[in-house]
């Protein structure tokens, strides 16, 4: 392969590339937090200062005090609904002075139904524990026809994580409890788009990437409780991916034609950190009132990262955002307890910077769950959360073959319109 013929299927590739770990998710942008059934029946208002199993991810020192062993395992069906629309989307290809992009001009629930799974286990001895937790934060699949209009900025898309958090955790005097732990995650995405012709006339052509790898971040928390007030802090690393695998391009005609082919790809990009403070208390015997705040470093995903032999950075250009959320246990008696809650968040994707692949907006997150202990050491958890989404501009404009003769500016003007979803969850905890 020539090096010119390099040059642009880097360039085709620049535009896949920079979608690498973009998603709609549930709780921001790309990221999912439904990793208890507990948290989601009071909409994740008290986790960073609960204790047990089930609080692990939001801080590691809630297992400090186990007795023993415990355990719990979740699964959530998620049922997202919403419509990405076109009003006026534009392509210039070279020679031009551009055209409408055509196709469906609405894509109707792009973002398919998932089942997300999680779990974790730790033993201690009420002053010393050690536990491990697997999560998947950042996974999804979003699937546009081969008509949409956002073809040219999103075809098929699947990015899943697997986030296995080894913790321990120790009480140094009564009430106070601190922990550590590493976040070892490993990213597997597929990726792919159209890429226009140098006419409208021909069919379009194709790109996908593939890329897989493991880094690792961490995690630090505390916990203090005095009488009914539960106090938790929490902070969760940013990792820096390193995804290596391979873009190919097919189906270009003409003078593009020789720029079908394979080529070796990597890409960096970084998650945000996470710090958490919440509030439990207990207001009377059967009532527990629950409050959370989370900060969310989003600006570390500003730009990913191409290598040799690219070497460019393509902006992102998230901003940092918040979540808040208020909620109540109410243990109706010692074996079924009832759980409500509300949570807003803000989402970190900018007006002027969305795209079709990431329609994410500024969201409120209702849900009810409850638990019931059917034994002395199994207990069942449910809930159900309704997430309402706000309308969003859909307009950030993006360049088939980028830095070259022929680059093709996309003019991208849609709209995220009636967006929701359903997620809806059983999990269990055992102790051991």
């Amino acid at each position: 392969m020539t090096t010119k013929s390099t040059r642009l299927i880097l360039a085709g590739a620049t535009s896949l590339m920079a979608l690498t770990s973009a998603g709609a998710a549930h709780a921001q942008a790309f990221y999912l937090q439904e990793q208890s059934v507990r948290g989601q029946g009071r909409a994740f208002s008290g986790e960073a200062a609960d204790t047990g199993i089930d609080s692990i991810w939001w801080n590691p020192a809630s297992i400090a005090e186990i007795q023993g062993g415990e355990a719990s395992v979740h699964a959530s069906a998620v049922l997202p609904r919403g419509k990405v629309v076109d009003n006026g989307t534009v392509v210039v290809r070279p020679g031009t002075t551009g055209e409408a992009v055509g196709g469906n001009p609405v894509a109707k629930n792009p973002i398919n139904n998932g089942v997300l799974p999680s779990g974790a286990i730790a033993w201690g001895t009420g002053k010393l524990a050690f536990g491990v937790s697997v999560t998947s934060p950042y996974s999804f699949t979003t699937d546009y026809a081969s008509d949409s209009w956002s073809r040219y900025s999103a075809d098929k898309t699947k990015l899943r994580t697997i986030d296995i958090q080894p913790t321990v955790a120790f009480a140094p005097t009564p009430g106070l409890r601190i922990g550590v732990g590493l976040n070892v995650e490993h990213v597997d995405a597929t990726l792919s788009n159209y890429l226009p012709n140098l006419s409208s006339a021909l069919p379009d052509g194709h790109q996908s990437l593939e890329g897989k790898g493991w880094d690792v971040g961490w995690s630090a928390g505390v916990q203090y409780q005095t009488g009914p007030l539960q106090i938790g802090l929490a902070y969760k690393s940013s990792i820096e991916h390193t995804l290596k695998g391979s873009v190919t391009i097919d189906g270009l005609l003409g003078p593009l034609a020789a720029q079908n082919g394979t080529i070796n790809a990597k890409a960096k990009f970084s998650t945000p950190w996470q710090a958490v403070g919440s509030i439990r208390y207990r207001a009377t015997e059967a009532l527990t009132l629950n409050a959370q705040v989370v900060r969310y470093g989003w600006s570390k995903f500003d730009t990913i990262d191409l290598g040799a032999p690219l070497n460019t950075s393509i902006p992102e250009d998230y901003r940092n955002s918040w979540s808040y959320a208020g909620g109540i246990d109410y243990r109706v008696n010692p074996k079924w307890t009832l759980r409500a809650g509300v949570q807003y968040a803000s989402t970190p994707t900018r007006n002027t910077e969305r795209d079709a692949r990431v329609p994410d907006s500024d969201r409120w997150n209702f849900s009810a769950g409850t638990s019931y202990q059917m034994s002395k050491s199994i207990a069942i958890d449910a809930a159900a959360s309704y997430i309402a989404f706000k309308d969003a501009p859909i307009n950030r404009t993006t360049a088939a073959y980028a830095g070259t003769v022929v680059q093709t500016p996309i003019l991208v003007d849609g709209e995220l319109q009636d967006a929701s979803a359903w997620v809806l969850s059983l999990g269990a905890r055992v102790a051991f």
